[in-house]
């Protein structure tokens, strides 16, 4: 006698397990990463100073291969440009600040502006180094002549109403250069060490008297 085989339903085919889908990293491409770089930049500034800003070393920082950084900045002065505009535009609200609502007297916002200036340029000697080298200004790149022209034209304008006989652009340029001047050597301490002084503001006081006259009263 045979034994009668049984049969069994055949089994559906099984389907492999399907992976979980692992979440992906943000993409380092996103507009994002040109924000970053900035930042990084700043950052690097201040640490390390302007002689420190490469590609290659931003790049390092920012986490992100060394050819990355061109694909938002083709060039190495287009990089620098947007972290000195950094720089323009903290310095701009930092004169904002310091007019307030402009009811004081043109000389007191004069000598208040050029205190700002001087204590930007102590403060952030790296980002005041980079933000008038004549290389990035005179390249044109991200327009940083336009952020830096109107606060120019704010001290303009202010010279003109305490001296309006003189021409007001040339003593504006000519008071710059001598806060430029007195910040650079504060900052290296050459005039520390001429003068024996310990504060800028008597030095600060005599610049704006040789520009603009004593201030009245005083």
């Amino acid at each position: 006698m045979h034994e009668s085989s049984s049969s069994e339903p055949p089994k559906p085919p099984q389907t492999p397990p399907q992976r979980q889908r692992q979440p992906q990293p943000p993409d380092k491409s996103e507009p994002d990463l040109r924000v970053r770089l900035v930042d990084v930049g700043v950052d690097l500034l201040a640490e390390e100073g302007v002689g420190a800003l490469t590609l290659r070393e931003i790049a390092r920082r920012a986490g992100v291969s060394h050819g990355a950084p061109r694909r938002h900045f083709p060039t190495h002065l287009e990089l620098l440009s947007a972290i000195a505009r950094r720089g323009f535009t903290e310095l701009a609200g930092r004169v904002t600040t310091t007019l307030g609502d402009g009811v004081s007297a043109p000389r007191a916002q004069l000598t208040q502006l050029s205190r700002s200036y001087l204590e930007f340029a102590l403060e952030r000697p790296g980002m005041y180094e980079l933000m008038f080298r004549h290389d990035l200004l005179q390249s044109g790149h991200l327009r940083l002549r336009d952020t830096s022209l109107p606060l120019f034209r704010v001290l303009v304008e202010l010279v003109g109403r305490v001296r309006p006989d003189a021409d007001a652009r040339a003593v504006a340029g000519a008071l710059w250069a001598n806060l430029h001047g007195l910040a650079q050597l504060w900052r290296w301490g050459s005039l520390q060490l001429a003068t024996g002084a310990d504060d800028f503001t008597p030095l600060l006081r005599t610049a704006l008297d040789a520009h603009l006259g004593p201030e009245a009263g005083r």
